[in-house]
């Protein structure tokens, strides 16, 4: 059970955590140092969450009035969050855009990753709500927007700054849909900021480099998961997040295949499975299959940290101008084409892009599936090849020609 004097002791961490109370009541500590009340519950077998307020604001006696309610609701057959919709929509007049802000966030986060929910809560906490949470909907106009993005692109943050207009926009739509908000200002608004500059994660795209730096990756003497990881990452060419959320139950070593939703497009992808990557899934299979995930964390029911990859890197000498996790995509789509011959269209496909087949359909798992299978284990014995400095077989096949 909380009291008083341990939830002002709670220091925020690096992410967010939850500290419980009773009957799904917990209070959520945000990396920004916010602490939301919020409680749990189940209804028709689906688990939801509504927040109840900040702490202070909203203090334990008056969080656990409000957890109480809720579980009387649910006693009675309502759904607690329908209640609220109902009210919402019943108040259509005077509404804060701090409190509508609450409410479209309480909706959208059920869908996002933790990670995307953590990020837009903090850009939230830290720059929105401070500047436009207390003012009616009807007030967050162009020149309110404006001074809150522009005075992040002020310090530097062009990135953020965008980011966060998008945000409002999405809160202010999410008003016009519940009738409290008549127009969205921010569409006026993006063509004041500065441009972001593209950002380019550094690839090694140099033959040799490349075998220097396999060299580096198989004398990686650390935790044996992030040794199968990196490993993987130049064989595999995935998006980093895509590496780390491997299943076990996505991956069929007898079809040689592993198949799963691209993180970017949310399609179905496969991967073909070289005999190097077998080797080392087979290699790591009796340390981590019983957790669900091909590469766990350090807590197993959660999976690799985003940053395990990059860190082995840098702690073998490989600076962030030289390599990194998403870079060997890029190292994949130049060496596939430019050292061993195969078709631009094969490559994007394998790389989870999107490339229309000829029948105009713009995702297709199975498209040139056959050559995308020869082409991954030519891939894995290059990159043999190049770590071992052994003369280097080109196919005799020509991959342009398909």
């Amino acid at each position: 059970m909380l009291n008083d004097l341990k939830m002002r002791t709670l220091k925020p961490r690096e992410k967010s955590f939850k500290v419980f109370d009773g009957d799904g009541l917990y209070l959520e500590v945000m990396p920004s140092g916010s602490r939301l009340w919020r409680v749990k519950y189940r209804f028709q077998g689906k688990e939801k969450r509504l927040s109840l307020g900040r702490y202070p604001e909203v203090g334990l006696k008056a969080a656990r009035e409000k957890c109480f309610e809720i579980r009387r609701e649910l006693a009675a057959g309502r759904d607690p969050a329908q209640t609220r919709r109902e009210e919402a929509a019943r108040a259509k007049g005077a509404c804060s855009f701090g409190a509508m802000a609450e409410e479209w966030y309480e909706i959208q986060q059920l869908g996002w990753s933790p990670r995307h929910a953590e990020t837009v809560r903090q850009r939230l906490d830290q720059h929105i709500l401070p500047a436009l949470g207390s003012l009616e909907v009807g007030s967050v106009d162009g020149p309110a927007v404006s001074a809150t993005v522009r005075g992040l692109e002020a310090r530097g943050t062009v990135e953020t700054a965008r980011r966060c207009l998008g945000i409002v926009s999405q809160v202010m739509r999410f008003g016009i849909a519940t009738g409290r908000a008549t127009s969205d200002p921010c569409p006026a608004l993006r063509g004041s900021l500065s441009p972001v500059k593209p950002r380019h994660f550094a690839a090694v795209t140099n033959p040799e480099e490349l075998g220097s730096l396999l060299r580096l990756i198989y004398s990686y003497p650390g935790f044996p998961v992030v040794v199968a990881a990196l490993k993987l990452a130049p064989l595999w060419f995935v998006r980093p997040g895509e590496l780390r959320h491997a299943r076990w139950k996505d991956i069929d070593v007898d079809r040689a295949e592993w198949r799963f939703v691209l993180s970017k497009t949310k399609q179905p992808h496969i991967v073909p499975l070289a005999q190097q990557a077998i080797r080392i899934l087979e290699e790591i299979r009796p340390l981590t299959e019983s957790t669900g995930w091909v590469f766990p964390g350090r807590d197993s029911s959660r999976p690799l940290s985003n940053m395990a990859v990059l860190s082995a890197l840098r702690s073998l000498g490989i600076p962030s101008t030289t390599a990194t996790g998403h870079g060997f995509r890029a190292t994949a789509r130049t060496l596939l084409e430019e050292e061993l011959g195969y078709a631009p269209h094969v490559i994007e496909q394998q790389l989870g892009h999107m490339v229309r087949d000829p029948l105009g359909r713009a995702y297709n798992r199975t498209v040139h599936l056959k050559i995308r299978r020869e082409m991954m284990q030519v891939w894995a014995d290059y990159l043999d090849e190049l770590r071992e400095k052994r003369s280097i077989i080109i196919p005799t096949k020509n991959a342009l020609e398909v």
